[in-house]
């Protein structure tokens, strides 16, 4: 029996459990759902061994719990190990969900739910691929499963259990389905991810919110001073000003901005879509270089003083923020997070104090294309979508991947099959059925071709 018919007889399987996974509300940040990561960690324990793993377990970190499954063949060739994560996104507000986001609602050709993307079907189409060519007995190499139920908090548990268990996870190429693709009709690889530095940001000025008409123009404004500060961060040709930002960073190599050049995009259409009337960046590069090859510096939110209805004219006692940088390879988020408090202290008006948390951040990737694991993904995916796939970086971050590389040695070959559509992490997240279905034929094929 071939990929395709094996999926076509299996599909009302492949989507009920699809749906018993989308059941369990696994929402990693927030409390209340302990006892459902607990579930959905057991869940997925069941599915592996019924996919054919030779053992699965539940094993405990300091956070919630990974998911392990190992299957060996007689004579192994390589060892493959598939990450991925059972933990989703909140759902809220839910009166903006077409349908019940915890039960998959198919319509139009697509599969409606939270997780039905990221990453609960994506992971899925790596257990599914695996489990045909275990059926058919045509697997050669040894594959090993890690599923975590924290990555969409910051993976906090998963670097000190790479660490006590380096000699399990061992393997010599890690693959991952938690990317996605430039489009429906343009299938690609992402070989490169950015990496992340965030902040949370306190300027505190007086010892209470003060009465503008009494003290404004005489006491130094938090917000006032807090906007100011972060205004001095990109200059007017979008470089952004902390000194020694760009020390490590690398210049994208020639042909690689030829590739870049090659991938389908409308700026018009680029900018309609999300309502903008012109776009902002970098001197120099162009949107795509820009949202994926070269950092950047936002504001992801901003607060202080009064913002109810009407007014109250008042001087506030305290402004905040919380920023992040996009860096890329070979900047360390680490340096970086470093330099931007020392930076924000320096410019710091008199008359306020200024508080600087950093929150989380991780490191960029780069995966070459010349690797015969990568040639095996791009086989896969040719075969499964008729033609060969773009190679594109990415503008994202998996901080986990450049600490599996730190610990394991080992590349990470990014085999995703999102759509910009999905809308991960929105209501209404989405997976299209077709995607999924040569999802799981790519991967049969990187196995195979590997």
């Amino acid at each position: 029996m071939t990929i395709t018919e094996y999926i076509e007889a299996n599909m009302p399987r492949f989507l009920e459990e699809w749906g018993s996974l989308i059941a369990i509300p696994s929402v990693s940040c927030q409390p209340e759902h302990h006892g459902d990561m607990l579930r959905c960690a057991a869940r997925w324990r069941e599915l592996l061994l019924e996919a054919g793993c030779q053992k699965a377990e539940i094993m405990p970190s300091h956070g919630n719990p990974f998911v392990y499954g190992e299957y060996t063949p007689a004579q192994p060739d390589k060892t493959v190990l598939v990450y991925g994560h059972y933990d989703v996104m909140p759902v809220e507000p839910l009166e903006l969900w077409h349908s019940d986001p915890w039960k998959h609602d198919i319509r139009n050709g697509r599969l409606y739910a939270r997780g039905a993307d990221d990453d609960k079907g994506q992971s899925l189409i790596q257990v599914k691929a695996f489990e045909y060519l275990v059926r058919h007995n045509l697997l050669k190499h040894q594959v090993k499963f890690i599923l975590e139920g924290e990555e969409e908090i910051g993976s906090p548990s998963l670097m000190d259990f790479i660490e006590a268990h380096k000699d399990l996870l061992q393997c010599d190429i890690i693959l991952v389905s938690d990317t996605s693709m430039i489009g429906k009709e343009t299938p690609s690889i992402t070989t490169g991810l950015r990496g992340l530095a965030y902040w949370e940001i306190e300027v505190d000025g007086p010892n209470r919110d003060l009465h503008s008409g009494h003290f404004g123009g005489a006491v130094k404004n938090p917000i006032n001073a807090l906007t100011e500060m972060l205004a001095q961060v990109v200059d007017d040709k979008g470089r952004i000003t902390i000194p020694h930002f760009y020390d490590d960073v690398l210049p994208i190599p020639e042909e690689e901005r030829k590739m870049i050049a090659a991938i389908p995009f409308s700026q018009e259409e680029y900018n309609k879509a999300i309502d903008v009337n012109d776009v902002f960046g970098e001197e120099g590069y162009s949107t795509l270089e820009r949202n994926s090859c070269r950092p950047s510096f936002d504001i992801c939110g901003i607060w202080g003083g009064y913002t109810g209805e009407g007014a109250k004219t008042v001087l506030p006692a305290r402004a905040f923020a919380k920023v992040s940088c996009r860096l890329v390879a070979n900047q360390n988020y680490e340096t970086i997070s470093q330099a931007f408090v020392d930076y924000m202290l320096s410019i710091a008006p008199q008359g306020v104090r200024v508080h600087i948390k950093p929150l989380h951040g991780g490191s960029g990737y780069v995966c070459p294309i010349d690797l015969p694991a990568y040639k095996a993904a791009e086989k896969g995916f040719e075969l499964a979508f008729g033609k060969k796939p773009l190679a594109a970086r990415r503008g994202g971050s998996i901080p986990i991947i450049a600490d599996f590389e730190r610990i394991l040695g080992v590349k990470t070959i990014l085999m995703g099959f999102g759509l910009e559509a999905n809308a991960i992490h929105s209501p209404n997240e989405s997976m299209d059925l077709d995607v999924w279905r040569k999802g799981i034929i790519a991967v049969t094929g990187f196995y195979q071709t590997l």
